[in-house]
């Protein structure tokens, strides 16, 4: 997983911190609670986008921007 610009500027955005929640719950026999490093990471990256590009910005790595303020304050994140 690069920095969190780089994962911005990936083509799509956000798309390395997503792929690593997959390999993490292919790891982990799918067990999302083992994944949780990766989910804040994807939702920091998804969070940094749309603050970057506006709430109008579409990456199909990141749940919409309102979805994606509640799911980070369910898990305690900032947004």
């Amino acid at each position: 997983m690069g920095g969190l610009k780089e994962d911005i500027a990936f083509d799509p955005p956000c798309h390395p911190r997503a792929c690593a929640i997959q390999a993490c719950l292919t790891r982990s026999s799918y067990q999302e609670e083992k994944c949780q490093a990766q989910i804040n990471a994807l939702y920091e990256c998804c969070n940094a986008f749309y603050v970057e590009r506006g709430e109008e910005a579409k990456t199909p790595s990141c749940p919409k921007p309102n979805l994606l303020r509640l799911r980070m304050k369910q898990r305690g994140q900032e947004a």
